[in-house]
């Protein structure tokens, strides 16, 4: 779909409204530049655009197809393709949308073909044709005003990104758990954004070469180039810290498991106890239980009843106590040996 297309003339848009196609590619000759732009267009589109202008196929092939790394590449017939990763946070979702721009740059044109909703270029247009000493320099400003304003965009999503960290951050040095899941999306969403932040630098050390743009845009693109280098070291130092964090948290997650294992143990240690103690009570009225005629025949008064009944208790309660003690000497460590004894025993 054409956005908006224009031709532009001594620093001044031309006409009012977007101009056809093929007017605008009759237009191509003269002087000054039309800036077409297309958002989400399809493949049929794409290719009258494509017989309109002369571009080359792999390079309307390349803006069909969605990038991970920015970049720019030169095609023989003078054309330049760029191919930019746009940003913007969703404050509902708590995530980065991402977008991308293919731009076709010719001497007599410009085409901006606009993947995802993080890719408005309105603002850019407008700001340009205000600049008419801008416009001048010809089709390499619309370069430095979309640049300026995709990485204008990505400062917004560095705060944001920030804001998010250090939630998480705070979460897990008090002490507390944070949840995993949260920490590892954050750190893939920082990945992704450095993905398309860091490739860029190499796309704007480019056109800062030496006849790469004209002088009068030298200082604006570097100006861009300074702006997208501080946000790459931001980019950067989030991932880092995303890393230490998660690791944190999983340190965290180790303690407090170490605390429930403990407390488990302290509760099966008296149950256990409890346990022992009842054994011989369970053992006495599982004995008095049974309807022996031996047991029911020698039992015809009290002392009977208290002899067997001081046994049954007297004697388990006896042998446990040897046992657990025998246990605990077995577990005991060794008593090391005094070094007196073995110097005497050299010395004999």
């Amino acid at each position: 779909m054409i956005v908006d297309c224009a031709h532009y003339r001594d620093g001044h848009r031309q006409h009012q409204g977007t101009m056809p196609l093929e007017e605008a590619a009759a237009r191509c000759t003269q002087d000054g530049f039309v800036w077409l732009g297309m958002f989400e267009p399809s493949a049929g589109e794409l290719d009258k655009v494509r017989e309109s202008f002369g571009l080359h196929e792999l390079a309307v092939e390349d803006a069909q197809a969605f990038h991970l790394r920015p970049k720019a590449e030169q095609y023989e017939d003078g054309t330049e393709l760029v191919i930019l990763r746009t940003a913007r946070y969703d404050d509902e979702r708590e995530e980065v949308d991402t977008g991308e721009i293919s731009i076709f740059l010719a001497e007599h044109f410009v085409i901006t073909v606009r993947q995802g909703v993080a890719s408005e270029l309105a603002d850019a247009r407008s700001r340009l044709e205000h600049r008419p000493e801008l416009l001048r320099t010809g089709s390499t400003s619309t370069l430095w005003a979309i640049l300026d304003q995709v990485v204008d965009g990505y400062a917004p999503v560095v705060a944001e990104l920030e804001r998010d960290i250090e939630q998480i951050e705070a979460t897990v040095f008090s002490g507390a758990v944070a949840p995993t899941e949260r920490i590892y999306f954050l750190r893939r969403e920082a990945t992704d954004f450095y993905r398309a932040v860091h490739p860029l630098l190499g796309v704007l050390g480019r056109r800062l070469q030496p006849g790469r743009a004209p002088n009068g845009l030298l200082p604006y693109f570097r100006d861009v180039h300074d702006h997208l280098l501080l946000v790459d070291e931001e980019v950067a130092a989030q991932r880092d810290l995303l890393t230490t964090v998660l690791e944190a948290n999983i340190a965290v997650i180790s303690v407090e498991q170490s605390r429930i294992n403990l407390r488990q143990t302290a509760t099966m240690e008296r149950l256990t106890i409890i346990a022992t103690v009842f054994l011989p009570l369970s053992f006495v009225v599982g004995f008095f239980g049974q309807n022996f005629e031996w047991l029911v025949a020698h039992i015809t008064g009290f002392p009977e009843f208290i002899v067997l009944t001081a046994c049954g208790l007297l004697l388990p309660c006896l042998l446990l106590t040897l046992w657990l003690r025998r246990e605990r000497r077995a577990a005991a460590p060794p008593v090391p040996t005094t070094g007196g004894a073995d110097t005497a025993d050299g010395k004999g």
